[in-house]
């Protein structure tokens, strides 16, 4: 069966099971281990983070679990529990709607509400840490549920326990977010406020839908559209590095873009260091870095998963050459036998 990926790569599994309840999901892995054990199990989202290097000889399974209860609420704060399976970017619409706030930087980021708890997705200064209250999962292996508070989710850049320790032992059923009642806009990343400022708006006037537009303006006018052009968002990780290398290639490059970052450690942006090294808006086969926004990888048409990491080792190998950073691929590569 065919495998969705914003990428667009061909890529077919043995089965495809798509469940909207955790008995669902239960029964669905009781039937796997009875019947097909020790086939390979993958649990996907909506396909956005995903780069298929093979077709997988084993069971997709992806979580259509919707809707949404209010856990609990108080003057300031409301706790909610929404389902994985829901489009994560449509519920931080419905929230500013319900005037609940604290998710409009991460809007337009594309996949589901689970994936979003696995992959910690971020922009513009906000991260999906900061406001998860807990996690619930299935395990693939018996069916028994786990709780993870978020302090258990061992969350970092881009990263968790879900796709480290835990990866591909559970699927993520329910996702509880800690959201504030009263809009508190973050406008110290990536050129918020002069956005805000050419709206003719300041911080002090500014609405949490006025936000949200603005970022999804930001992002429609740089990132492609994975309906026209398969890809995958953001590719690279933004390297985290010493502040002593910081230091050193600031000196050589003086209008590096650079943020501080935990540790005392300084936050480099990927997007230039490859745009630098000559790669923004060039090919390799069917595979392309974009034309406007070099942290994207895209497919150009019939490009396979081979072909896209091709790309990435050649942009790797140049970025290193150039500046001595390793770049870490935010995307993870998947096969039948190992997952990166």
């Amino acid at each position: 069966m065919k495998i969705e990926n914003t990428f667009g790569i061909e890529a077919e599994a043995r089965e495809v099971i798509t469940y909207d309840s955790e008995e669902a999901l239960r029964e669905a892995i009781a039937r796997i281990h009875k019947t097909d054990e020790g086939l390979p199990l993958l649990h996907v989202g909506a396909g956005s983070n995903l780069l298929f290097l093979s077709d997988f000889d084993g069971i997709i399974l992806k979580s259509n679990i919707k809707g949404h209860i209010i856990k609990a609420e108080t003057m300031d704060e409301v706790f909610v529990e929404v389902g994985s399976g829901e489009m994560c970017d449509e519920f931080i619409a419905y929230a500013i709607q319900m005037g609940w706030y604290g998710m409009e930087n991460l809007s337009l980021i594309p996949g589901q509400v689970g994936a979003a708890a696995v992959q910690n997705i971020g922009a513009y200064g906000v991260e999906a840490q900061d406001v998860i209250e807990e996690v619930k999962g299935i395990s693939l292996k018996d069916g028994s549920e786990r709780v993870w508070k978020k302090a258990d989710c061992q969350y970092g850049y881009r990263q968790s326990i879900f796709k480290g320790g835990l990866w591909g032992r559970y699927a993520i059923t329910r996702v509880t977010f800690r959201l504030k009642k009263h809009f508190e806009p973050k406008l110290q990343y990536g050129g918020l406020v002069k956005a805000v400022e050419e709206k003719g708006l300041t911080k002090d006037t500014l609405t949490a839908q006025e936000l949200r537009q603005i970022i999804i303006d930001i992002r429609r006018a740089k990132l492609p559209d994975p309906e026209v052009q398969g890809n995958a968002g953001s590719f690279f990780k933004n390297p985290i590095v010493p502040k002593e290398q910081a230091d050193r290639l600031l000196s050589e490059h003086p209008t590096m873009p650079h943020y501080p970052a935990d540790a005392g450690k300084v936050k480099l942006a990927a997007g230039w260091l490859i745009e630098q090294a000559g790669w923004k808006g060039k090919s390799l086969g069917p595979a392309a870095v974009h034309d406007r926004q070099a942290l994207v990888l895209v497919n150009k048409g019939e490009a396979t998963g081979d072909d896209i990491k091709r790309l990435c080792d050649a942009v790797k190998k140049d970025v290193r050459e150039r500046f001595g950073i390793e770049l870490e691929p935010e995307v993870n590569f998947i096969t039948s036998i190992h997952n990166s």
